[in-house]
């Protein structure tokens, strides 16, 4: 429903202005915080499911435990003499988020919005959705005049006519209606979605204090068309001069002092900026791109923590690219100084005593005696007169070379061993082609130098070895028909896999041949799995990377595949099986890869379902990532798999690495969550670890009270680089330990929650239904506000209040976003299999900055570009233009608008955008004439569109493909998903779920 807007700032408001309290005494003083005012339903909401409690991590997994076993999700137990959450939603359940938003709200004299914008939802499956039930506007409250910062959105006359039959304008709530009529958006109709289009200096002085609690970094707010805009097209307002005065939202109703009703304007809800913010650093930590805590402090008890309703832990991204580079320290002959007991590195918040001889942990509190190469006085005040000259005791991010005691074999080379698959469809569609040439262009920058070794298999309906030996003048190919029983070498292993300096010239010759050497007769059959036991096999002696090139779905040998994605398997208990692997080959496999320290990345290039869900098995337990290319074209997806294999081949690498996080005395590691092997407890296995992947943990307490002030986490990486050298990289961080429940929602970051919470939803779909997935996020964001609200239930006890925390403003709409996104929403209808476990992959490795980039995407107008978009600001960051909403009633048909989700650009033209501005920016006006973006035109439109497009591609890991869709297109049902904020059909709209939490949160 069409709402109107009205911020008001709780400050400001006049104590004569605000409700009665309730008689008592009075509470501890809340936060500053976001409060929402909204009308209750006018009856009571039909309970749904049972509501699911805060979910507390359990015990630490156990060899030989895999990380989507471990039993941290949002189904674990409740630890041991921890205090049970309170009840969530006052004994109501929470309704199913596929079921049908409030509908029937209307405030008077505004006009509704089309019929076709609320379809009614059908019934989840499995079972009928429960949703709440029609909103009505609340009776008038008592009268009196409006306090600061309450003024009413409109004056409405008491004879004020209906709406009208149809909408002709923009609705009120966004702004005055431009010179031109507006044309709304049209959702897409009722059915199910075709398939998606491809894709494809520290200074001196003492150690330094640990940083004590303070509110989340600001967040950002985007504008609403219509402010400071002649045209009536383009113009937006700052974000940050909307949100620098965002204290509290009124959501209808009338509350004492305010003669009128206020409204809800959805241009004025709280969004993220176009550049994610990140918190302050402190001084002796590491910076928040390696690691990042989901509240920068600590609960002191385990029942206090038990009464904080999202995830509690860390995202942690140890090779994280960007910023300054990490400083080297290397003790020589002598040993890495580390605690004696716990095997603490180093670090800025160690406390030296017995004037410098000897130093006390700050994890466990043990006192290890310093070695006497590396003793150093001490000052007055405890402080090593050369702390300022070391790395590791003035920075939280080191990383050191390590010794022999730190290597179980010599240093491995970097290898890489492609395996290749060259059956009709890769041949037909050019696959084959484009990943010999990519390969062969990046042979010369690949890491490692002289050390560097390769091997190529290919493979159909029969396996494809070549000998590559450098004594030959060129390569020899053999094949090997027999896929039965055990994997069979026709040439020794250091003939399929060699050196590549010294047999370089083979090596190119066999790479610009094999086109032609698969292409004459290629066979449809696919004999993946055979090639992945021989592969293992050519590879087991000294581990590395295997790059898997998959074009059809395997049915030759072992492991073979079929279609199992089955409609009728969703909504019942064998739902979640579709998102595992049905062989137990592929979890054996990528096990057995682990142990001799194999990764595999896959690129899948099927023209058709080819069951992903198994193949990304591979990956998920190696370490490796998934390249997803449905349907792959070599003229439409070429140049992004050529892109995304080049960086692949050529990123920093650390190889056979191993990773340990440790926390203070009286917390654990409840958790790990990403791609990797648990070796032990605590111990991960990961055969290749880059800067594009990030992994997150759960903390709990280990004993009831935490007994010191300050918390200490640290993450322990040791890998061998490229260059042969075996190093350990250790990120500290240093967070306080608070008493009260209210400083950690002062010390919230809610970017990372929303980061954690995203991994915890997407595990919880490999265990049970995508309904539960989403019910449980719902959960989590319901428990959080409610405990909130009753936190300060004395100040806020104010009528219809939704009362948002500053540091977790944003979490609703990202727990909105975490439902409607490819891996959760809807059913077997609206996302393909193959595609939701590709996203769901991702979503588990992605950092925080891309995973909130993903959920909410950045929405940038085309149209009014002005001429320093993508050229360097004060900065040095290239400057981008001011976004807006993903919402349907902000999107102006006349104009043209550019999604980025970090995966890929979607250029979306209204129908009614004027054949200059279509001549301007595409090069062509025509009606039916195909529309392309790149390359730019000779315009300045078109420049500066590109230079967007470029500044975009530069801050990203993989390369984005830039499609156009016209509005009422088939392929705009594609387009619609990204409006976050509209409501489709079986989804709410934000507006609707701020509405569901408050009726939730108010009980």
């Amino acid at each position: 429903a069409s709402l109107l807007v009205h911020l008001e700032v709780a400050s400001k408001v006049p104590k004569n202005s605000r409700p009665v309290m309730q008689s008592g005494p009075p509470g501890p003083p809340g936060p500053q915080g976001t409060a929402s005012q909204m009308t209750p339903p006018a009856q009571p909401m039909v309970p749904g499911q049972a509501p699911m409690q805060p979910m507390m991590p359990g015990q630490a997994p156990v060899q030989p435990m895999m990380p989507g076993q471990a039993s941290a999700g949002f189904g674990a137990p409740l630890p041991m003499g921890g205090a049970p959450p309170p009840p969530m939603m006052g004994g109501f359940g929470v309704p199913p988020l596929g079921a049908a938003p409030p509908t029937g709200m209307m405030m008077p004299g505004v006009p509704p919005a089309p019929q076709s914008m609320m379809p009614g939802p059908p019934p989840m499956m499995g079972g009928p959705s429960v949703g709440p039930p029609p909103m009505t506007a609340a009776p008038p409250g008592p009268g009196g005049p409006p306090g600061p910062g309450m003024q009413p959105s409109m004056q409405l006359p008491p004879n004020a006519p209906g709406p009208p039959p149809a909408m002709t304008g923009i609705p009120s709530a966004f702004g005055p209606p431009p010179s031109q009529p507006f044309q709304p958006m049209m959702p897409a109709s009722s059915g199910g979605i075709p398939p998606p289009p491809p894709t494809g200096a520290a200074t001196k002085g003492a150690p330094p204090p640990p940083p004590s609690v303070g509110n989340a970094y600001p967040t950002q707010q985007y504008a609403a068309p219509g402010f400071n805009d002649p045209s009536g097209i383009g113009s937006y307002a700052s974000p940050e001069a909307v949100m620098g005065q965002f204290a509290a939202l009124s959501m209808g109703g009338v509350s004492p002092g305010q003669a009128t009703e206020v409204g809800v304007n959805p241009a004025e809800f709280p969004r993220p900026g176009a550049t994610p913010g990140e918190p302050p650093y402190v001084e002796g930590n590491c910076d928040t791109r390696f690691m990042r805590m989901t509240v920068n402090a600590l609960p002191n008890t385990a029942a206090l923590k038990a009464r904080w309703g999202l995830p509690l832990g860390a995202i942690v991204q140890p090779m994280a690219t960007g910023g300054n580079p990490v400083p080297m320290v290397d003790f020589g002959n002598s040993t890495i100084v580390r605690c004696r007991k716990c095997r603490t590195y180093i670090n800025p918040f160690v406390q030296w005593t017995d004037g410098g001889r000897r130093f006390r942990c700050n994890l466990c509190g043990s006192l290890t005696e310093v070695p006497v190469d590396y003793f150093c006085t001490v000052d007055a005040n405890g402080r090593r007169r050369d702390q300022s000259e070391r790395p590791e005791l003035s920075q939280g991010t080191v990383e050191y070379s390590a010794s022999a005691e730190y290597m179980v074999r010599p240093p491995m080379p970097p290898v890489y061993f492609f395996v290749i698959d060259v059956s009709a469809h890769a041949v037909t569609s050019g696959a084959v082609q484009t990943i010999a040439q990519t390969i062969k262009d990046a042979l010369d920058s690949l890491p490692g130098d002289s050390r560097t070794q390769v091997g190529v298999l290919t493979f159909d309906g029969s396996l494809h070895f070549y000998n590559l030996s450098p004594k030959l003048s060129a390569p020899q190919m053999m094949v090997v028909g027999d896929l039965d029983g055990e994997p069979f070498l026709p040439v020794p292993t250091e003939d399929l896999l060699v050196n590549l300096a010294e047999a370089r010239t083979v090596v190119d010759a066999l790479l610009e041949s094999l086109p032609s050497i698969v292409s004459p007769n290629p066979s449809p059959d696919s004999a993946l799995g055979p090639a992945l036991q021989a592969a293992h096999v050519a590879m087991a002696h000294v581990g590395g990377k295997m790059l898997v090139f998959s074009a059809t779905m395997p049915n030759m040998g072992v492991a073979r595949l079929k279609n199992r994605d089955n409609a009728a398997a969703y909504g019942t208990d064998r739902e979640h099986n579709l998102r595992g692997p049905e062989d137990p080959f592929w979890k054996k496999m990528a096990a057995e890869c682990s142990r001799v320290q194999i990764a595999v990345d896959v690129f899948s290039l099927a023209p058709h379902f080819t069951d992903l869900a198994s193949l990304s098995t591979l990956c998920k337990y190696t370490g490796g990532q998934v390249y997803y290319f449905p349907s792959f074209a070599g003229p439409r997806d070429g140049t992004k798999l050529a892109a995304d294999l080049r960086h692949n081949l050529t990123r920093e690498t650390g190889w056979e690495a191993v990773m340990r996080i440790r926390c203070s005395r009286g917390l654990r590691i409840s958790s790990f969550h990403g791609h990797f092997f648990i070796r032990s407890t605590d111990l991960l296995a990961l055969p290749v670890v880059d800067g594009d992947k990030a992994y997150a943990v759960q903390i709990a307490h280990e004993e009831n009270v935490m007994p010191t002030s300050h918390a200490y986490v640290q993450c322990a990486l040791l890998y061998t680089s490229s260059g042969g050298e075996r190093r350990i990289r250790v990120h500290t961080l240093a967070v306080p330990v608070v008493y009260d429940l209210g400083e950690m929602y002062k010390a919230a970051d809610g970017a990372a929650s929303a980061s954690l919470l995203a991994r915890l939803a997407v595990e919880k779909t490999l265990t049970a239904r995508l309904e539960d997935a989403r019910q449980a996020v719902a959960a989590r964001v319901l428990a959080v506000l409610k405990e909130y609200k009753g936190l300060y239930a004395t100040q806020h006890r104010m009528p219809n209040k939704l009362v948002l925390p500053d540091g977790l403003k944003l979490v609703p709409l990202y727990a909105l976003a975490i439902m409607k996104s490819k891996a959760l929403r809807g059913g077997a209808k609206d996302v393909g299999l193959d595609d939701r476990v590709a996203l769901g992959y991702h979503m588990m490795a992605m950092g925080v900055s891309a995973t909130l980039r993903y959920l909410y995407p950045t929405l940038y107008p085309l149209h009014t570009l002005e001429d320093s978009v993508g050229k360097p600001g004060p900065d040095g960051k290239p400057i981008l233009p001011t976004p807006v909403a993903l919402a349907s009633e902000v999107l102006d048909t006349r104009g043209c608008y550019l999604l980025d989700d970090g995966q890929i650009l979607i250029c979306w033209v209204g129908r009614a955008a004027s054949a200059e501005l279509l001549q301007d920016l595409f090069g062509t006006a025509g009606i039916s004439d195909a529309l392309t973006l790149e390359p730019a035109q000779d315009t300045d439109l078109s420049k500066r569109a590109n230079a967007l497009v470029a500044a975009v591609r530069e801050a990203r890991e993989t390369y984005q493909q830039c499609f156009v869709v016209r509005q009422g297109e088939n392929l705009e049902t594609h387009w619609l998903p990204y409006l976050v904020e509209d409501r489709t059909q079986g989804t709410m709209s934000y507006t609707d779920f701020l509405c569901h939490i408050h009726r939730n949160t108010s009980k």
